[in-house]
Protein backbone atom coordinates (compact mmCIF):
# COMPACT_ATOMS: atom_id res chain seq x y z
CA UNK A 1 0.00 0.00 0.00
CA UNK A 2 1.17 3.41 -0.70
CA UNK A 3 1.76 5.90 2.11
CA UNK A 4 -0.35 9.25 1.58
CA UNK A 5 1.40 12.00 -0.24
CA UNK A 6 3.81 9.71 -1.98
CA UNK A 7 3.35 8.43 -5.96
CA UNK A 8 4.86 5.42 -6.91
CA UNK A 9 5.75 5.83 -10.87
CA UNK A 10 3.90 3.17 -13.15
CA UNK A 11 2.39 2.24 -16.47
CA UNK A 12 -1.32 2.37 -16.56
CA UNK A 13 -3.85 -0.31 -15.83
CA UNK A 14 -6.02 -2.19 -18.43
CA UNK A 15 -8.50 0.19 -17.59
CA UNK A 16 -7.25 3.19 -17.62
CA UNK A 17 -6.09 2.81 -21.85
CA UNK A 18 -8.42 4.44 -23.98
CA UNK A 19 -8.96 3.63 -27.18
CA UNK A 20 -8.49 6.30 -29.71
CA UNK A 21 -5.99 7.99 -27.69
CA UNK A 22 -2.65 9.18 -27.86
CA UNK A 23 0.14 9.45 -25.37
CA UNK A 24 2.84 11.81 -25.90
CA UNK A 25 6.27 9.97 -24.65
CA UNK A 26 8.85 13.00 -23.23
CA UNK A 27 11.74 13.58 -23.40
CA UNK A 28 12.77 12.65 -26.74
CA UNK A 29 16.37 11.07 -27.01
CA UNK A 30 19.46 12.68 -29.18
CA UNK A 31 20.75 9.76 -30.99
CA UNK A 32 24.58 9.45 -31.01
CA UNK A 33 27.12 7.77 -32.94
CA UNK A 34 28.00 5.86 -30.12
CA UNK A 35 24.38 4.73 -30.11
CA UNK A 36 24.48 2.79 -33.28
CA UNK A 37 27.95 1.71 -33.51
CA UNK A 38 27.01 -0.05 -29.95
CA UNK A 39 23.71 -1.58 -30.91
CA UNK A 40 24.62 -2.51 -34.40
CA UNK A 41 28.14 -4.42 -33.27
CA UNK A 42 26.32 -5.84 -29.79
CA UNK A 43 23.03 -7.25 -32.43
CA UNK A 44 26.28 -8.75 -34.60
CA UNK A 45 24.42 -6.44 -37.57
CA UNK A 46 27.36 -5.72 -40.10
CA UNK A 47 25.33 -4.05 -42.07
CA UNK A 48 28.12 -1.39 -43.96
CA UNK A 49 25.23 1.12 -44.46
CA UNK A 50 25.38 1.61 -39.66
CA UNK A 51 29.33 0.70 -39.38
CA UNK A 52 31.61 1.64 -42.69
CA UNK A 53 31.60 5.96 -42.92
CA UNK A 54 34.18 5.66 -46.17
CA UNK A 55 31.60 3.13 -47.84
CA UNK A 56 28.76 4.84 -46.60
CA UNK A 57 29.80 8.34 -47.83
CA UNK A 58 29.71 7.06 -51.15
CA UNK A 59 26.19 5.35 -51.29
CA UNK A 60 23.59 7.58 -53.16
CA UNK A 61 20.90 8.66 -50.94
CA UNK A 62 21.45 9.87 -47.64
CA UNK A 63 23.77 12.74 -47.82
CA UNK A 64 26.90 10.39 -47.06
CA UNK A 65 25.97 10.00 -43.86
CA UNK A 66 25.70 6.78 -41.82
CA UNK A 67 22.15 5.53 -41.01
CA UNK A 68 21.06 4.51 -37.41
CA UNK A 69 20.29 0.64 -36.88
CA UNK A 70 16.99 0.40 -37.42
CA UNK A 71 16.30 -2.48 -34.90
CA UNK A 72 17.72 0.51 -32.26
CA UNK A 73 15.38 3.03 -33.64
CA UNK A 74 12.06 0.51 -32.87
CA UNK A 75 13.75 -0.40 -29.55
CA UNK A 76 13.65 3.25 -28.57
CA UNK A 77 10.43 4.83 -29.40
CA UNK A 78 9.56 1.44 -27.45
CA UNK A 79 11.23 2.15 -24.63
CA UNK A 80 10.34 5.49 -24.45
CA UNK A 81 6.91 4.38 -23.96
CA UNK A 82 7.52 2.41 -20.39
CA UNK A 83 7.88 4.79 -18.24
CA UNK A 84 3.82 6.08 -19.16
CA UNK A 85 2.32 3.37 -20.48
CA UNK A 86 3.64 -0.21 -19.11
CA UNK A 87 5.93 0.31 -16.15
CA UNK A 88 4.87 -2.53 -13.58
CA UNK A 89 1.77 -2.86 -15.40
CA UNK A 90 3.02 -5.18 -18.70
CA UNK A 91 2.73 -8.63 -18.40
CA UNK A 92 4.55 -9.60 -22.13
CA UNK A 93 4.87 -8.37 -25.46
CA UNK A 94 2.40 -10.34 -27.55
CA UNK A 95 3.53 -9.36 -30.69
CA UNK A 96 4.57 -6.62 -33.55
CA UNK A 97 3.22 -6.04 -36.92
CA UNK A 98 3.44 -3.72 -39.52
CA UNK A 99 6.85 -2.27 -38.82
CA UNK A 100 8.04 0.38 -40.88
CA UNK A 101 10.97 2.77 -41.47
CA UNK A 102 9.39 5.37 -44.58
CA UNK A 103 12.34 8.14 -43.78
CA UNK A 104 16.02 7.78 -41.78
CA UNK A 105 17.38 8.72 -38.73
CA UNK A 106 20.89 9.69 -38.44
CA UNK A 107 23.32 10.56 -35.99
CA UNK A 108 22.57 13.62 -34.34
CA UNK A 109 19.21 13.33 -34.80
CA UNK A 110 16.49 13.39 -31.95
CA UNK A 111 13.60 10.93 -32.03
CA UNK A 112 10.34 11.44 -30.32
CA UNK A 113 7.88 8.84 -29.39
CA UNK A 114 3.84 8.56 -29.23
CA UNK A 115 1.66 5.62 -29.04
CA UNK A 116 -2.03 5.14 -30.18
CA UNK A 117 -4.21 2.89 -27.79
CA UNK A 118 -5.70 0.77 -30.89
CA UNK A 119 -8.12 -1.56 -29.30
CA UNK A 120 -8.17 -3.02 -25.90
CA UNK A 121 -10.37 -6.36 -24.67
CA UNK A 122 -9.92 -8.38 -21.57
CA UNK A 123 -8.66 -11.76 -21.72
CA UNK A 124 -10.31 -14.77 -22.53
CA UNK A 125 -7.75 -17.28 -20.87
CA UNK A 126 -5.97 -15.17 -18.20
CA UNK A 127 -8.31 -13.55 -15.78
CA UNK A 128 -6.62 -10.36 -14.22
CA UNK A 129 -5.39 -9.46 -17.63
CA UNK A 130 -6.09 -7.48 -20.87
CA UNK A 131 -4.96 -7.54 -24.23
CA UNK A 132 -4.25 -3.52 -25.22
CA UNK A 133 -3.29 -3.20 -28.84
CA UNK A 134 -0.44 -0.01 -29.46
CA UNK A 135 0.74 1.74 -32.38
CA UNK A 136 4.00 3.24 -31.90
CA UNK A 137 5.30 6.10 -33.90
CA UNK A 138 8.90 7.72 -33.64
CA UNK A 139 8.94 11.42 -35.54
CA UNK A 140 12.35 13.23 -36.03
CA UNK A 141 12.74 16.48 -34.73
CA UNK A 142 11.58 17.61 -37.77
CA UNK A 143 7.85 15.94 -37.06
CA UNK A 144 9.12 13.05 -40.08
CA UNK A 145 7.64 9.53 -39.63
CA UNK A 146 10.71 7.40 -38.65
CA UNK A 147 9.20 4.60 -37.39
CA UNK A 148 5.76 2.92 -37.09
CA UNK A 149 5.12 -0.68 -35.66
CA UNK A 150 1.92 -2.02 -34.45
CA UNK A 151 1.82 -3.77 -31.01
CA UNK A 152 -0.06 -6.67 -29.20
CA UNK A 153 0.45 -6.53 -25.12
CA UNK A 154 -0.73 -8.04 -21.85
CA UNK A 155 -1.58 -5.63 -19.52
CA UNK A 156 -2.56 -6.45 -16.11
CA UNK A 157 -6.05 -5.16 -14.55
CA UNK A 158 -6.15 -3.14 -11.94
CA UNK A 159 -5.77 -4.62 -8.73
CA UNK A 160 -8.69 -5.20 -6.01
CA UNK A 161 -7.74 -3.31 -2.65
Amino acid sequence: MTEPNRVVQRGLWFEEFSEGTTYEHRPGRTVTEADNVLFTTLTMNTQALHLDAAWSAQQPGFGGQRLINSMFTLSTIVGLSVSQLTQGTLVANLGFSEVAFPAPLFAGDTLYAETECTGKRESRSRPGEGVVNLTHIGRNQHGEVVARAARATLVRTRPVE
